[in-house]
């Protein structure tokens, strides 16, 4: 039976502000001066639409941990999916979305996730895609103060039937200069002071530091999930380039 109420996705994200504040945070986490910036809107405007997107559930919001007095937002993707697939549902079965396979890249791409000790968040990023990715994929990390990778991290990649990096703790350094077509921030401190890299996109995503087993777990899952999500990009950068 229809119903005069559109479904909450299109609501939430009709707006040509909103959609514009979706646009950007699907490809990267940013706060709030970096939205003002880039949509050209003042920041009461931009607030009052980000808190719009919160209530429907389709963006995250969390404090910079290098400046408190800033927030990060993130787009929610596993909910816009949910989302979506209910709003095509919800005008007829047939156009019930479904999510594509990434499709197999045409050459090898190059990633590289950064962190502050790359003792956690960037080794278990870059275990995690080589376990997922079925595509031709050189993929590295690295921080800039490296420490050995934490016990925790092995644990909760173990758990998961995966392995750790073999190469030990790597200072930014090494790599700087290098070519990448991906390189990840996963760290706000490392975000501020990220040295240039000839990448062709540079994303960060707005993850806490863990500290105990918990979030080490937590951490896993958070980047199983944007690293399901980042396998389609990493497709469509290899075909582009192939």
């Amino acid at each position: 039976m229809g119903t005069d109420t559109p479904p909450a996705f299109l609501t939430a994200a009709g707006h040509p502000v909103r959609w514009r504040l979706l646009s950007e945070l699907a490809r990267t986490d940013l706060a709030v001066h970096e939205l003002t910036t880039r949509l050209g809107h003042p920041q009461n405007l931009i607030s009052y639409h980000l808190g719009k997107l919160r209530r429907a559930g389709l963006v995250t919001a969390r404090r910079s941990s290098a400046d408190g007095r800033d927030t990060y937002y993130a787009l929610h993707l596993a909910q816009c999916s949910a989302m979506l697939t209910g709003t095509g549902a919800a005008l007829h079965p047939a156009l019930r979305l479904r999510s594509p396979s990434p499709a197999r890249p045409g050459r090898r791409v190059r990633v590289l996730f950064l962190c502050t000790g790359n003792s956690a968040r960037s080794p278990m990023a870059e275990a995690i895609l080589r376990r997922h990715t079925t595509a031709p994929a050189e993929i590295h990390s690295a921080g800039v103060n490296p420490r050995p990778l934490h016990r925790y991290a092995v644990q909760a990649l173990a758990a998961r039937g995966i392995d750790p990096p073999g190469t030990g703790p790597t200072h930014v350094s090494q790599l700087t200069g290098a070519p990448f077509d991906h390189v990840i921030t996963l760290c706000d401190r490392v975000k501020e002071v990220c040295p240039d890299f000839e990448a062709a996109g540079r994303v960060h995503w707005s993850i806490p530091e863990p500290v105990d087993r918990p979030d080490f777990d937590h951490l896993a899952d958070q980047l199983t999930e944007r690293i399901g999500f980042f396998l389609h990009r990493l497709a469509i950068t290899s075909e582009e380039a192939s």
